[in-house]
């Protein structure tokens, strides 16, 4: 008798939901470029989403509760001078996000809390160095603003974003760089070349440790380091199926598995969910995501089951477990771009019964804090990322749940960071140092605390200069509403006094006419007396001769 053992996983019946159109985003212009790229990053405050824009590269910015349709003039983020290739939040803060584009800069930008009002141009800081377009950036999983980027001209460069200096620059790619993986603690990283090759260096000082064929196919690859060390790729084989394996980083010419899944030509994208070692392939063009779990167990990589959707995706990002809502027993949510301007929310769940916080489910997570500094981390350090219970630290935020920490407040410094965190009372950085090196900065030094008593506000030069320049827009309104009501009160001075003219004229041309019949008047009466007067003359005289007679 023989049967067949069912193996026990609390994600086998993991199944995915999307969302209602109108509790999703519509009416978004998705870029049409052909650079392999998720166009979408998305963390518990923000989506963003690279968009085509005329006139150069711009990516929009949403805050989560902007659902259904975009206006057609929303508020982009348009610095660049070429198209937006790829975009990435910092993971120790969610108001930061950098960006890579055709124009060769990278560029780090401060998004306000609640999005933007107007159009972004003005970058907190810009990271020249490439000399052709960077398609890809990342950022270190538990350093402080430490920032790769990688470019068209096969250089890797580790900056220290809050200096804008370069830390590492790594130069031995043959050939385009198609991805870069930090591991766990970001002692390692892991490359895919277009030369069909997979590295791994270390990223301080640029020692290449091992390197070998990764898939035999001539399309791009991708990998990603797994919690506990493993790495994990995908690819194509010389017959253009599409692959993924699990490799050791000390044999990696030697797979631990290498499955073929189809034989569609589109990038797969690997996902990966650190807490529940769950792996997402997002093909780019396909219509389905796949899931896996990755076990110790034989044959590691285990297939869970497909989420299917009618429209192929252009684009895809994952949500941090941050932004998961752990009332519905939410342990992933994506967001899906689709070629005609719809963002789907699709949210992948857990059926449990009971309402109660499920602790097997929700391990602790990444936190938002930083466990080293770029500092410490160039100069040997190792950390892993700091984590938190999603039971003990969450606030409800539209429908999940992130930190209840306060408000992360960009600060700028010559001499440090410029995107430090603020603390929850929005504390101010430190003062002015040494000239920078690698970067270009738009802002300076911010304002101190008060040692003893509440924070000081933070203003920089920037902040000075818009005010300035609200002043003095102000002043030439004013200056041109003086000039308006004189030129009014000219003009009706000037038609009082006609108006006084002409009934001044009324009046002396009644007054001699009236004199006039005056006149006649009396000469006709002085006519009338002396005629009545001779005639009594004559009569007079009449009666005299009768008298006399």
């Amino acid at each position: 008798m023989s049967f067949r053992v069912v193996r026990s996983s609390k994600f086998r019946h993991v199944y995915g939901q999307s969302l209602k159109r109108e509790q999703c985003y519509d009416n978004i212009r998705v870029s049409k470029s052909s650079w392999d790229s998720t166009f979408c990053a998305v963390n518990p405050k923000f989506l963003a989403i690279i968009v085509e824009s005329a006139g150069g590269g711009a990516f929009i910015v949403l805050p989560h509760n902007k659902v259904g349709r975009i206006a057609a003039d929303h508020p982009l983020v348009g610095g660049h001078k070429g198209p937006v290739l790829d975009i990435a939040w910092c993971p120790h803060n969610d108001n930061v996000i950098a960006s890579g584009s055709e124009d060769c800069v990278v560029k780090v930008w401060q998004i306000p809390d609640g999005g933007l009002s107007r159009t972004l141009t003005e970058p907190v800081v810009d990271l020249v160095f490439h000399q052709r377009r960077v398609g890809l950036v990342l950022w270190h999983p538990s350093a402080l603003n430490v920032l790769l980027t990688a470019g068209s001209d096969n250089q890797v460069v580790i900056w220290n974003v809050g200096t804008g200096e370069i830390l590492v620059h790594i130069d031995s790619h043959p050939d385009i760089v198609y991805s870069a993986c930090f591991n766990w603690d970001g002692s390692k990283l892991v490359t895919t070349c277009k030369d069909k090759k997979i590295r791994i260096y270390d990223p301080r000082s640029a020692e290449l440790e091992s390197e070998a064929m990764c898939h035999e196919g001539s399309k791009a690859t991708r990998a990603i380091f797994l919690r506990h060390g493993l790495i994990f790729t995908t690819g194509f084989n010389r017959s253009s199926e599409r692959q993924y394996s699990l490799r050791a980083p000390d044999a990696l010419s030697e797979p631990i598995v290498m499955v073929e899944l189809d034989t569609s030509n589109g990038v797969m994208f690997p996902l990966y969910d650190a807490d529940t070692n769950l792996i997402y392939l997002c093909g780019k063009g396909d219509s389905v995501i796949r899931y896996f779990e990755v076990t110790p167990e034989p044959p590691f990589v285990h297939y869970i089951n497909t989420f299917q959707t009618p429209d192929p995706q252009r684009g895809i990002g994952l949500m941090p477990k941050r932004g998961c809502d752990v009332t519905t027993c939410e342990i992933a949510k994506f967001y899906r771009l689709n070629n005609n301007g719809l963002c789907q929310v699709i949210s992948m769940t857990v059926p449990r019964k009971s309402d109660l916080f499920q602790e097997d489910l929700y391990p602790d997570t990444l936190a938002e804090d930083a466990a080293i500094t770029a500092e410490e981390w160039i100069a040997g350090k190792d950390a892993d990322p700091l984590t938190f219970s999603l039971k003990d630290r969450v606030s409800i935020v539209q429908g999940g749940y992130v930190s209840s920490s306060g408000n992360n407040t960009l600060s700028v410094s010559k001499k440090a960071n410029i995107l430090n965190k603020a603390s929850a009372s929005r504390g101010g950085g430190g003062g002015g140092g040494n000239a920078l090196s690698g970067g270009n900065h738009s802002s300076a030094n911010n304002n101190e605390a008060n040692d003893g008593g509440p924070p000081a506000a933070i203003f920089t030069e920037k902040d000075h200069r818009n005010i300035l320049d609200e002043i003095r827009k102000l002043k030439a309104i004013i200056v041109k509403q003086e000039n308006r009501i004189r030129a009014l009160e000219a003009k009706v001075n000037a038609a009082g006094d006609e108006t006084d003219a002409r009934n001044s004229n009324k009046n002396g041309s009644g007054s001699t006419a009236a004199a006039t019949s005056a006149a006649a008047d009396s000469s006709h009466a002085s006519e009338s007396a002396n005629d009545h007067a001779a005639s009594a003359a004559s009569a007079s005289a009449a009666d005299n001769a009768h008298d006399e007679d």
